[in-house]
């Protein structure tokens, strides 16, 4: 492409385009000449090295930090992890933690979300790229309109967030924090809760506000709204405006799974816990809450979970491993994804040929999405543990809970994160991103061809 340029004596004179107009229209070929799930991969990939390079400046740190370590922290942040190596209080300051901060709310609503919610705030169409790359990011239901669920998911944020910062602040005020450091940390906190992040500026996390209700009470409110994903927010905002005459069937499953797991995980800790049985009338609240931070992946506590008992402790690594709700903020395999594995048992030891759910038919494809995640969130979570135990000279059961933290995005150590080796944090870097990124769009990102394709094979028997 050439541009022409008017002269004063009227003469034509062809110029070449800039190297920056050059430039743009390169990338731009690059970003549609690959599929949804890599355009996601890069996407991550690149705000994770952006947020790497800042955290790297001097001018950013209070004391001096690693390269390895601000990577793992830019990863822990864009994955809305919550793991740490060093305290990001005592090593960053206030604009460190600002970058931190905003990495962890890029990674909370998604990739896409922002810069497409400005599209269409300008009146301009979401062009064929961007709807699909926010499909592959977001798993809806069917009926949901794309432009709709955008509004919902930016509008719901900023409320909620607020809502929550002006919480905070009143609770920390209360509990005798000093004023500017309330503001910044209400802020700071609320967007961490909200996007199920874990980042904390108290280096014990919340174990000081233990028996604080109020600050309990926050924090499992914004943290439990994210975590129940968008797709509620949605479909309930479509009820309320009349769009929907019901709630949809996603909904109602997600609903019924979080709230089984958490009566599940607060009765096994409050009961079977030695630790939490010192607290007397907190032992409720602080049950709950460690159960309540497991599912949903925000990463807080406030007992330290490196002294729970054998059981108690694989109870809170199923929570992790079963993680939050579909497109939401938190991580995680996905509550739906534990219904359609139960449903595929069920329906097979009762010799039924579908599988349903409560009446309902649950879609073949969504099945094979289901199964697929499962095996794959399995696979990494072995092969990771694996290497960490090559790696490390840390209980098994700590390795364990470390790895399935790192791959739910949950956050939450038994304290070996810091001490790990330079190849430890290695492989929780990689874990966390996968797990952010999601091990199925992870694999197709990485292994599927362009096009869909219909292999024909012979059929052949195989015994299970």
């Amino acid at each position: 492409m050439e541009l022409e340029l008017d002269l004063p004596t009227g003469e034509r004179k062809k110029t070449k385009p800039s190297k920056w107009y050059q430039l743009r229209k390169w990338y731009r070929k690059f970003q549609l000449s690959l599929s949804a799930q890599q355009n996601l991969l890069y996407g991550f990939l690149t705000y994770t090295v952006i947020g790497w390079l800042l955290l790297c400046l001097p001018y950013f740190h209070k004391q001096a930090v690693s390269g390895l370590d601000s990577l793992f922290i830019a990863t822990s942040a864009i994955s809305t992890t919550g793991l740490v190596t060093v305290s990001v209080f005592d090593s960053y300051n206030w604009f460190g933690q600002f970058v931190v901060m905003l990495l962890f709310q890029i990674g909370g609503i998604g990739y896409m979300t922002f810069t497409s919610f400005v599209l269409l705030s300008r009146k301009s169409p979401l062009t064929h790229w961007h709807q699909r790359v926010l499909n592959a990011e977001f798993s809806m239901p069917k009926g949901f309109e794309i432009k709709d669920f955008l509004k919902s998911v930016i509008i719901f944020t900023v409320i909620i967030e607020t809502l929550g910062a002006l919480c905070f602040y009143i609770a920390f005020t209360q509990a005798g924090v000093e004023h500017n450091f309330a503001i910044w940390s209400s802020i700071f906190h609320s967007v961490s809760a909200f996007c199920t992040a874990g980042f904390g500026l108290y280096n014990d996390s919340f174990e000081q506000f233990v028996d604080n209700t109020f600050i309990n009470t926050i924090i499992s409110v914004l943290a439990i709204c994210g975590s129940l994903g968008f797709i509620v927010v949605t479909d309930f905002w479509n009820r309320f405006t009349g769009k929907t005459k019901a709630i949809t069937f996603t909904t109602k499953t997600i609903f019924g799974v979080i709230i089984l797991l958490l009566s599940l995980g607060t009765g096994m800790i409050y009961f079977f816990e030695p630790s939490v049985s010192s607290l007397g009338d907190s032992r409720l609240m602080a049950s709950f809450f460690q159960s309540m931070t497991a599912l949903t992946t925000v990463g807080f506590n406030t007992v330290p979970l490196g002294s729970f008992s054998l059981g108690v402790m694989l109870i809170v690594i199923f929570l992790m491993y079963v993680g939050a709700s579909p497109s939401g903020t938190g991580g995680g395999m996905k509550s739906t994804t534990l219904t359609a594995l139960l449903a595929i048992m069920w329906n097979r030891i009762r010799n039924n040929k579908q599988i349903t759910f409560f009446g309902k038919t649950i879609p073949l494809e969504r099945l094979y999405v289901a199964t697929s995640v499962f095996m794959l969130y399995a696979a990494v979570l072995f092969l990771s543990t694996f290497l960490l135990a090559m790696t490390e000279d840390f209980p098994l059961d700590q390795i364990l809970f470390e790895t399935t933290s790192a791959i739910g995005t949950v956050g939450l150590s038994a304290g070996i994160t810091g001490s790990l080796t330079a190849w430890g944090k290695v492989n929780l870097i990689f874990v966390m991103f996968v797990g952010r990124l999601g091990v199925l769009t992870f694999g197709l990102a990485i292994l599927a061809r362009r096009k869909e394709i219909t292999t024909s094979c012979d059929e052949a028997d195989l015994a299970v």
